[in-house]
């Protein structure tokens, strides 16, 4: 069984899917379609922001998302046309609209006029907050709770930190007001953690701080209408499939302003006999999650035409 993981925020990069654009008339559709959506919401030029930069500017929340999620729809319809479909898909934050175009229950000009709008009212969200995330190497999860437990109770919940991203074993962000994440990164160092990594980011993504962004969210999902998953879709919030009493609507509102369960979300789908993964998206960030999380699984990676000519050579298609 085939999984299709798509990566999130982080791993943009200046020049990302421009050799896919040069050779593969599909993508390169793609792309400018794209503009013409995102541009409604924010204005960019995809093509341009992707190929050309400037990194600062490719790096803001507003303008990362429509990338990325553009970049994945060309790659995943690439793969489409070599007969290659998942049985499972999921992603990491952003990445999970990535999933739901993959399997079909968005279509194209949904899901990225959804994600302009997400990176917009993330962006609205940080603005004036003094915010940080950090990545916590070596630590498991009881120790990030109580951590962060004890530096909000110490800021008496003026200041908050939350465990933000369980990305793989050994490996969990914490993301909040920037005191209260150097508060808990402070209790993390004292309870043995090995390594604490602050990261670029510019908001205080996948805590109660971004509920703002959930409400706004909710309102666009009223005027959307969520279709049959044709491949089964691994939720972040849960790190697993929804249930029948629950709705894609409310798991993506949930999504935005809680914690990702990537290590869950992997370990669920080769429970249920994925035993070869693609990861989506510029960088292999996801796949050396993967390999650190479940064995005897085969990773690939498609960041470029050279690593997506090969996986579908790999795979028979």
């Amino acid at each position: 069984m085939l999984g299709i993981v798509y990566a999130g925020q982080g791993t943009q990069r200046v020049g990302m899917g421009q050799d896919f654009y040069e050779k593969y008339e599909s993508f390169r559709q793609t792309i400018d379609n794209a503009t013409g959506i995102v541009s409604k919401v924010t204005d960019m030029d995809v093509a341009k922001l992707c190929f050309e930069g400037p990194a600062e500017v490719l790096s803001q929340t507003k303008y990362t998302q429509p990338a990325m999620v553009a970049f994945a729809i060309g790659v995943t319809k690439l793969l489409r046309e070599a007969g290659i479909n998942a049985d499972y898909t999921c992603g990491l934050s952003l990445g999970e609209y990535s999933a739901l175009f993959e399997a079909g229950t968005l279509d194209e000009k949904a899901v990225l006029e959804l994600i302009a709008k997400r990176g917009k009212y993330m962006t609205e969200a940080s603005e004036g907050l003094d915010v940080k995330m950090a990545a916590v190497m070596g630590a498991d999860r009881e120790t990030v709770f109580e951590c962060c437990d004890k530096a909000n109770a110490e800021l008496k919940g003026e200041k908050i930190v939350q465990a933000a991203n369980f990305n793989c074993p050994g490996q969990i962000v914490i993301s909040g007001d920037a005191l209260a994440v150097d508060k808990a990164s402070a209790y993390l160092k004292e309870a043995g953690a090995k390594r604490i990594v602050p990261l670029k980011v510019s908001g205080p993504f996948h805590t109660s701080l971004m509920k703002p962004a959930g409400d706004k969210l909710a309102e666009e999902f009223k005027n959307i209408s969520f279709k049959e998953e044709k491949s089964k879709v691994v939720f972040n919030c849960v790190g697993r499939e929804k249930k029948e009493e629950e709705s894609i609507s409310k798991l993506l509102e949930k999504q935005v302003q809680s914690s990702v369960y990537l290590e869950d979300s992997i370990k669920y789908m080769v429970n249920a006999g994925v035993d070869t993964i693609i990861e989506i998206g510029p960088g292999k960030a996801i796949s050396k999650f993967i390999n650190k999380t479940v064995n005897d699984v085969k990773v690939y990676s498609i960041d470029s035409v050279e690593d997506f000519e090969n996986t579908i050579k790999e795979l028979g298609a």
